[in-house]
């Protein structure tokens, strides 16, 4: 797939540079928008990288960043909710980690409205690295090497904002839009097979209604909606934001780039297949009195469900879960 190679300067708005890129951005997607005060550089990648990495900002120095968002899977977690420190079990499925840049809220519930709010929620909930961030930057400081970096990134020493700028830049170079599907949207008609193809008519048309939720270059609307959850969820999903009754149950709509690799699935890892899935929706979900209106048994037969996973699965960028430029050691 033909791409343009970006690299950010001190601006909102990536500009065309270099061979060394820090972020790769296909020409279909719109253009990247980055905070006017956390312009992309090197340095601040480089920090950032090293710091999603680095156990040190957990309290027991056992749990990174990385340690549930894992780039095979797409910086998804395989574990139905992650596992924080000392065994403390999550109470959500941590979701994968690409195209954030495009993102208007994180969370499964948008309780972040920026990535750099988005960063600060792991390192401080005592599910899962249960530290200060006063005591983050403590570490930090007491290590030559990163009091350097902050001063190259930053022109600071370590300090809390430096903490989640740094990691927010690193994340925002996550760039995903090289599957088959990509190739086919470009005049590759061989990339999908005929089975892909029928997928994805169906998945864009009126029959399964999955584009209404699931559009555009990201898959995605960005919105909130209840999908068919069990009555008896006790997560509130978007309400406990919104304090409203009638957004109970409401999750934000997940990208379905790289679907096939970010099992399972739903807010709260109870899917365990694409198969799954698909079943979900056929069936018109669990009977939650909050449903979406666009969710209502499907009956779709079985060459439809499996069309559909097959297609599904031909969103996966094979390139983006092996790019060394998201693994440590650079």
């Amino acid at each position: 797939m033909r791409t343009l190679t970006l690299l950010v300067l001190a601006s909102t708005l990536l500009s065309a540079c270099g061979s060394d890129e820090l972020v790769t951005v296909p020409k279909s997607f719109p253009k990247m928008k980055v905070p006017a005060d956390n312009a992309l550089t090197r340095e601040r990648v480089d920090l950032g990288r090293r710091l999603f990495f680095d156990p040190r900002l957990s309290r027991t120095q056992e749990i990174a960043c990385a340690s549930c968002h894992d780039q095979k899977g797409a910086f998804a977690d395989p574990r139905r909710v992650s596992e924080g420190v000392e065994g403390r079990q999550g109470t959500r499925n941590a979701p994968p980690l690409f195209n954030l840049a495009w993102n208007k809220s994180f969370f499964w519930d948008g309780g972040a409205p920026t990535l750099e709010h988005q960063v600060t929620g792991p390192i401080v909930n005592p599910l899962e690295m249960d530290m200060r961030m006063e005591d983050v930057v403590s570490r930090l400081a007491a290590g030559a090497s990163y009091v350097h970096q902050f001063e190259a990134a930053y022109d600071q020493k370590p300090s809390p904002e430096g903490v989640t700028k740094a990691i927010a830049s690193f994340m925002r170079t996550m760039v995903s839009g090289e599957s088959r599907y990509d190739r086919f949207k470009e005049g590759e008609k061989s990339a999908l097979s005929e089975s892909e193809k029928r997928g994805m008519d169906l998945f864009f048309s009126e029959r399964a209604e999955c584009f209404h939720c699931h559009v555009g270059f990201n898959l995605t609307n960005n919105g909130f909606h209840n999908n068919g959850a069990r009555p008896d969820d006790p997560d509130l999903g978007r309400e406990r934001i919104t304090e409203k009754e009638s957004d109970r149950g409401k999750f934000k709509v997940p990208s379905l780039r790289n679907v096939a690799v970010t099992a399972p699935y739903m807010h709260d890892g109870s899917l365990e297949t694409l198969e799954d899935v698909v079943e979900h929706y056929s069936k018109g979900g669990e009977g939650h009195p909050n449903t979406d209106p666009t969710i209502h048994p499907l009956e779709l037969t079985a060459q439809e469900k499996a069309d559909l996973v097959a297609f599904l699965r031909s969103l996966t960028d094979e390139a983006f879960l092996e790019d060394p430029r998201f693994q440590p050691g650079r």
